[in-house]
């Protein structure tokens, strides 16, 4: 186990490392997503979009016996007909023993990375230009559903592994084992290895360096990266965290200085409940734009088995906390995305076309708020919903994922399959998000 002064030296040697300048951002290129005065741009206009999750985009666009890419065609065709132009994507994942844990996977401790996967990636990024889309792609997670931060913990050997769930390790000992991640310079090192290769890359599709295309909107350093679980654990390695983020967003941009890079957060649920806590692990002038994700089921907001009682008071609460990230944006000049949202299907449902009443209410409240801030001129440059399922399916009768399962959709391996994610056959919701995105184009 890691000491406090470990920890605190960790982070030192981290902020130290991180102090040098920032490499200087290529002249304005034709397609590039910028920031302008606290807002995303593109080719000298503001950026604004509507977008999806879409994280299993390389695993469909594989060559491979678990790849699908007539289906990823179809996928992409169907978003872009709903006025999505921007997806967010998993373009990393690790090996891990965990039993709802992605396989296959990027990577294993070595340095034989998958370049199946990878092929993927070059396929999906392809198709995306094709359709005049863009990507954000997301190279760790603090969550073991893709292996993440637990992964490389069990690979350097800092701690007892445990999987999310646990009983013998009640929350909130997953999260504070994940966080120790940030100070560990071993895992670290590890992670830096194929994130150079990752954002170094050149695909093998189009020939076209990575930092040269300008399908990638940004690299996010990992999805939802929490600085602990518990606040006595967040004390002590909030140095850790801070340097982390911004030692690893420079490194970023020292492979690449055309694309913008963003964290990940929540916003403040995913920073010990601290506004001051987002404000200073995102001072940082590499970290271009902030990002929020809103959960009122997963947070206890709106109870899971009694949306119809709970969800009014829940959904004030969600718009009051995406407001409050709005001002802080604001107040820190940055751009912001919602870049994850949700809610359960009604009763708890997982079904296709099941109702998904308290849903639709949902989206159209976040919608609300993302068009009235845009008009206003504000820094939302538009939302990723979480997530697309389009026309996967679960695979069996209880609804959860096995190793094996190739009929991916947008819930992940550690929920069961329909319970957030926007099926195909999801009529009112796809009805929801294509006024959305005519609304935004109005703009």
């Amino acid at each position: 186990m890691l000491s406090r002064r470990a920890i605190l030296a960790a982070g030192a040697a981290g902020l130290t490392a991180g102090s040098a300048a920032l490499p200087t951002l290529a002249a304005a290129r034709p397609g590039f997503v910028r920031v302008e005065n606290g807002r995303l741009s593109l080719d000298g206009k503001p950026y604004r979009f509507v977008g999806a999750n879409l994280w299993y985009g390389a695993w469909l666009g594989a060559p491979a016996a678990f790849g699908d890419h007539a289906r990823l065609a179809r996928e992409l065709d169907k978003l872009k007909s709903l006025g999505v132009t921007n997806l967010r994507v998993l373009g990393a994942g690790e090996r891990s023993p965990a039993k709802v844990a992605m396989d296959p996977a990027f990577r294993g401790p070595g340095e034989d990375y998958d370049q199946t996967l990878l092929t993927g990636l070059d396929v999906l990024l392809a198709e995306m230009a094709k359709r005049d889309m863009k990507a954000v792609i997301y190279v760790n997670n603090f969550w073991d559903w893709s292996g993440g931060m637990p992964a490389y913990l069990n690979w350097t050997g800092n701690g007892t592994w445990f999987q999310q769930g646990d009983p013998a390790h009640p929350w909130p000992a997953f999260a504070d084992y994940s966080a120790r991640f940030y100070a560990d310079e071993k895992a670290n090192a590890l992670f830096r290895h194929y994130v150079k290769a990752l954002v170094g890359r050149t695909s093998t599709v189009t020939g076209k360096p990575y930092r040269d295309d300008p399908t990638i909107m940004a690299w996010q350093l990992a999805n939802e990266p929490r600085p602990a679980g518990s606040e006595e654990f967040g004390k002590v390695n909030r140095p850790a965290y801070d340097a982390w983020i911004d030692g690893t967003a420079r490194f970023i941009k020292s492979i690449d200085a055309n694309h913008l890079v963003s964290s990940g957060s929540e916003g403040d649920m995913g920073c010990l409940g601290s506004e001051a806590c987002v404000v200073e692990s995102h001072k940082t002038p590499a970290i271009d734009y902030l990002t929020l994700h809103v959960w009122p089921n997963n947070w206890s907001w709106i109870s899971m088995t009694d949306q119809p009682s709970t969800y009014e008071a829940g959904a004030a609460r969600s718009r009051d906390y995406i407001r409050r990230h709005v001002a802080l944006a604001k107040a820190m000049g940055k751009p912001l995305t919602i870049e994850e949202f949700g809610l359960i299907r009604d009763g708890r449902a997982f079904a296709p076309g099941s109702p998904v009443t308290f849903r639709d209410r949902f989206y159209r409240m976040v919608f609300d708020e993302v068009e009235a801030d845009m008009k206003a001129g504000g820094p939302t440059a538009g939302v990723n919903f979480w997530a697309w399922n389009g026309e996967g399916r679960a695979q069996h009768a209880d609804a959860w994922f096995k190793k094996g399962d190739r009929s991916y959709v947008g819930d992940p391996p550690q929920e069961e399959q329909g319970l957030f994610g926007v099926f195909d056959a999801d009529a009112s919701t796809l009805a929801i998000i294509r006024d959305h995105a005519k609304a935004v184009r109005a703009i």
